[in-house]
């Protein structure tokens, strides 16, 4: 019995997705597996290798997006799962937005980025 669960996420682009997990200090992986309860993996296209026993992983789906794929209890034995979670959405949000702004034809717009 598998132990991993998917959550759709509104993660879409796999370099700033593994650009946000290193600004967070998370060693990144890409076609790796990820680890879960008793030894069992489940292959990812991006792997964020956390301490302990466990990992996160996103896969790509059909339409370009990610599902985050994790023994969720697993996680939670050594991390605060939600706030790790909200963290890595949290970034990947400022620079998806940062990325957005350097693009052309927004070279010249009064952008302002307010963190909180």
């Amino acid at each position: 019995m598998s132990h991993f669960s998917t959550l759709r996420t509104k993660v879409s682009d796999a370099e700033i997705l593994k650009n946000s997990l290193r600004d967070l200090g998370i060693t990144t992986k890409t076609e790796a597996d990820v680890r879960g309860y008793n030894g069992q993996s489940i292959r990812a296209d991006i792997v964020a290798v956390l301490e302990g026993e466990y990992d996160l992983g996103w896969s790509r789906n059909t339409d370009g997006s990610f599902d985050l794929i994790a023994d969720l209890w697993g996680v939670a034995k050594k991390h605060n799962q939600t706030e790790l979670i909200n963290s890595i959405n949290q970034k990947y949000a400022v620079n998806r937005t940062l990325a957005d702004v350097k693009r052309p034809g927004l070279s010249n717009a009064n952008v302002k980025l307010v963190l909180q």
